[in-house]
């Protein structure tokens, strides 16, 4: 899949601690805790960089594994070579947006496909990391999927 890029000072604070990166059990619980079936993940840490390793069931549940990682306060990039989706059906190549100041997921979605009442289309593939579609915030990256997914 390649090397994402993230903000590595905002996200999700998991730890103690203002600049830390967090540690690969962190990580790995962060990730389970959002029940995406990633028991076959595996997480490793190399500087500021989440190396994620193994297989999901599908292709949402790869885009999903790597913006949790990767929106965690102190991760800059997530690569995901070794990352697999074991029903590998035609898979697309991810779309990801980074929300930047004054976004919203209506303002997303009319850039991404011209109709703003598509913002839940883009809340719906970002569940459960987003828990409502009024929290978004500048510098996490958001899963932008085809409107036939």
């Amino acid at each position: 899949m390649g090397i994402f890029d993230f903000v590595k000072n905002v996200g999700a604070k998991l730890g103690f601690g203002d600049d830390e990166t967090p540690d690969a059990d962190a990580l790995k619980k962060e990730l389970d805790s959002h029940k995406l079936g990633t028991d076959k993940v595996v997480v490793e840490i190399d500087g500021d960089t989440a190396v994620l390793k193994g297989e999901v069931a599908d292709q949402s549940a790869l885009e999903k594994a790597i913006i949790a990682v990767g929106n965690t306060l102190g991760v800059s990039k997530v690569q995901a070579d070794e990352l697999k989706a074991t029903s590998d059906a035609a898979a697309k190549e991810a779309v990801f947006y980074t929300v930047k100041k004054g976004d919203n997921l209506s303002k997303i979605a009319a850039a991404h496909y011209g109709k703003a009442s598509k913002y839940t289309v883009i809340f719906e593939a970002n569940k459960p990391m987003l828990t409502h579609p009024d929290k978004i915030y500048p510098g996490q990256v958001l899963r932008i999927p085809d409107l036939e997914s």
